[in-house]
């Protein structure tokens, strides 16, 4: 879902494909995609059958790297014009499929978030940001496009087997000197770790509505609720946003209220979804009555979903949990991660 933006009844196709052929809940990604897991064998093709008649396949050869977040209260200026641009260049298939395309809309939401390419407006000029870092590629906001499938390109020839921009070392700044690096450099700040929530702005103008989904689980009727409202704008928060309102999103389990001890909250899959996991976090991370620090709870130490910035890690091991790599006993887990949230 390139830059997050659904249309209702893409949202819809997905929910329903969800409860028909996997697990019934959508998997919100912090990466502000969607994930339906629990499939059949073979019932993968007809997923993607499913997903292409409402255009969210528009280039099987592509799928993998249509990998587009953007700022989701004004980000979309450049979204389409990039995924087309990705989709059009045969070469561009071969990215490894964790490669990262942000674009900003110039409150530095998502500039930060672990991209390999990045787009931040600063003042008149648009700061081309290369493997989480500012090498002082600065291009016009008509050149934005073209710049940052240049650097994609130019990562494909520089790489040996790397699959991100900042593993790359010094063939980072080749990359720089090929798109006219220059001395400008903006502070690099640190990635954001909650969303907004209730009455929003966009920024075009228009009201919106901003909502947290438990630990990023979107149930078919959430799916419906938000779906009524017309557009909806995924975030990499494990959220979403919508025009209007927020009448009615609470009534079906959508967190509206910062206050909310659900607010930041995540987990990965746990058992008895994944063979890996050491333990069901999910059931765990729904304990937490207290709000404050961002916290994810990981089934391994793999830590998958784990978004970026500054968040407590809570990882299930053989013998229990480590929180911040403290360890601690399994009764004793919801406890230390809430003394762990209320320490910052």
């Amino acid at each position: 879902m390139p830059g997050g933006l659904l249309r209702p009844e893409q949202l819809l196709a997905v929910a329903e494909a969800a409860a028909d052929l996997g697990t019934p809940v959508l998997e919100l990604t912090s990466r502000a995609n969607l994930q339906v897991r629990g499939l059949a064998p073979g019932a993968e093709v007809e997923l993607g059958d499913r997903l292409a008649r409402v255009g969210l396949l528009p280039s099987p050869t592509h799928e993998k790297v249509r990998n587009i977040m953007a700022s989701p209260l004004g980000g979309q200026r450049w979204v389409a014009e990039l995924d087309a641009g990705l989709c059009a260049d045969p070469g561009l298939a071969g990215l490894p499929g964790r490669f990262l395309f942000c674009l900003d809309d110039g409150r530095g939401d998502v500039a930060w978030a672990g991209a390999d390419v990045a787009a931040l407006p600063v003042g008149d000029a648009v700061a081309v940001l290369l493997g989480g870092a500012d090498h002082g590629v600065r291009v016009r906001p008509g050149e934005v496009v073209g710049a940052v499938l240049a650097a994609a390109r130019a990562f494909l020839e520089l790489r040996d087997g790397q699959w991100r921009v900042r593993e790359l070392g010094a063939g980072v700044a080749e990359i720089a000197t090929r798109l006219g690096a220059g001395p400008a450099r903006v502070t690099v700040t640190p990635p954001v770790t909650a969303g907004p929530i209730g009455p929003v702005g966009f920024g075009d103008g228009g009201a919106g509505y901003a909502v947290a989904v438990p630990l990023g689980r979107i149930t078919r009727e959430q799916a419906a609720a938000l779906a009524d409202r017309g557009e909806v704008v995924l975030t990499p928060w494990r959220g979403a946003v919508v025009r209007g309102d927020g009448s009615g999103l609470a009534d079906v389990g959508l967190l509206t209220s910062a206050e909310d001890p659900g607010i930041g909250v995540t987990a990965c899959t746990g058992r008895p979804g994944c063979a890996k996991a050491h333990a069901d976090v999910q059931a765990a991370a729904r304990g937490l009555r207290v709000g404050g620090r961002a916290v994810h709870w990981s089934g391994c130490d793999r830590r998958c979903g784990r978004p970026a910035g500054d968040v407590l890690d809570v990882v299930a091991t053989e013998a229990g949990y480590l929180v911040d790599g403290r360890a601690v006993p399994g009764e004793r887990v919801v406890e230390a991660a809430t003394q762990g949230r209320e320490q910052r």
